[in-house]
């Protein structure tokens, strides 16, 4: 049986390995690990479909480890304590290198499943290498997170993903005997995502869905036409889950609940991590609703330990209750936006010096040099407020928080204006 195209073409060394030059470049980190024959646990957390896994094996070929795998979908503590001990005999009585134990999607082990690793990595019997689309930082327990470096794969790009399907279409052994030209790309990187392996499969589905030895013009047009009739087969895995969450929070955002409930059933239904949807609303609340209604965040924090205690099918109605308050919340981005400002004022800027008189004074000499000198206690003050400046002199009266339009903000508008006049422009 023919492989199918993502497999014929998994990259075979790291010099075809694409679009990871921070890590695998000259002088960056895996590269001098394994220039230099030494190799740490770590945690590779980047989108689907960018060569999570390829790139472990590859690891593992070009270190010379034995390789194991284990998928967390589908093992337990005892497949984990099975495959620890293989490596374990092999690290003490071969002498031979520590092997790599290679855990797919690891954001989905239980603590008791990830703590099952911890001895196995502190001892060295294994290097393991997780592969995450969540952040690790969430969804790994912080005593392993702790033994392990966290590498961020960079999402392909539209130049990339055009090029993986030149290169198939040029050196697949199936497809170069084949008459294929390639006219537009779009719908094929629009329907994998950024996934390689999705517009792989696509330009695949498209290729064999072609009758007899006429050539092969990819359009559009065409691509559309293939996957919408074929999306079982294109998409087998499934994988909807981020437009299917991203069609959950626009809803919300948009202020919808019917939106919201069916969206969140499909998730659901789907099989979706509860914490993963509940960890999306405490995010809209604030990035969404802000300071509008600052309850929203409170109801998404209590619905996050909620959902973590009691698990399914009851948290399907915490999440609903959540989901419909959230969507029924008055709407701002005001913080959001403050935020982004900010950090941007400062990559402009750099790092300005803390004016003398925010500084921190706990010994004579910083007080002799003027630290602290002219602060004024807010709370000395009628109303806990004095006239002082914040900011450093030269950024001083930029205003970052502009208060949203909504009954809650508006208040602080008010505030605001009366306590600065005319500094801020509020």
């Amino acid at each position: 049986m023919t492989a199918p195209l993502a497999e014929r073409m998994r990259p075979t060394n790291l010099d075809e390995y694409i679009n990871q030059k921070h890590l695998l470049g000259e002088n960056a980190p895996i590269k001098s690990m394994l220039d230099a024959g030494m190799l740490s646990s770590m945690i590779l957390w980047g989108p689907p479909g960018i060569g999570k896994t390829t790139l472990a094996q590859l690891i593992a070929e070009h270190s010379g480890r034995q390789f194991f795998t284990l998928s967390a979908i589908s093992s337990g503590v005892k497949d984990v304590r099975e495959v620890i001990d293989k490596a374990k005999n092999q690290t003490l009585f071969s002498g031979k290198q520590t092997p790599i134990l290679f855990i797919d999607e690891i954001h989905r082990f239980n603590k008791s499943q990830q703590d099952s690793l911890l001895g196995a990595v502190e001892k060295g019997f294994i290097t393991l290498i997780g592969a995450t689309t969540e952040n690790p930082s969430f969804e790994v327990v912080p005593a392993l997170l702790s033994r392990c470096q966290v590498y961020i794969l960079n999402a392909l790009s539209k130049k990339d993903l055009e090029n993986l399907i030149s290169n198939a279409i040029k050196n697949d052994k199936i497809l170069k005997k084949k008459r294929i030209e390639v006219k537009e790309t779009d719908a094929l990187i629009r329907y994998s995502g950024g996934d390689a392996r999705k517009v792989l499969n696509g330009l695949e589905l498209v290729v064999n869905s072609s009758l007899g030895d006429n050539p092969i013009v990819i359009t559009n047009e065409v691509v559309t036409q293939h996957i919408q009739q074929n999306i079982s087969k294109y998409d087998k895995s499934g994988e909807q889950h981020y437009d299917i969450i991203s069609a959950f929070i626009k809803s919300i955002r948009g202020s919808d609940p019917n939106g919201a409930l069916y969206w969140l059933a499909r998730l659901l239904e789907g099989g979706e991590d509860l914490k993963f949807i509940a960890r999306r609303l405490l995010i809209s609340a604030s990035e969404d609703i802000g300071n509008a209604n600052p309850t929203a965040l409170i109801l998404a924090n209590n619905t996050f330990q909620a959902v973590t205690t009691i698990g399914y099918p009851e948290a399907r109605i915490i999440l609903s209750q959540c989901a419909v308050y959230l969507a029924n919340s008055p709407k701002s981005n005001s913080t959001y936006e403050a935020i982004n400002a900010a950090q941007q004022l400062v990559r402009q800027t750099g790092d300005l010096p803390v004016p003398l008189h925010l500084r921190n004074a706990p010994t004579k000499l910083m007080k002799d040099l003027d630290y602290g000198k002219d602060y004024k206690y807010a709370h000395a003050h009628q109303d806990n407020f004095v006239d002082l400046e914040f900011l450093p002199k030269e950024v001083a009266g930029i205003k970052l928080y502009e208060p949203g339009d909504n009954k809650r903000e508006a208040i602080d508008r008010q505030s605001l204006r009366n306590k600065w006049k005319e500094k801020y422009g509020y």
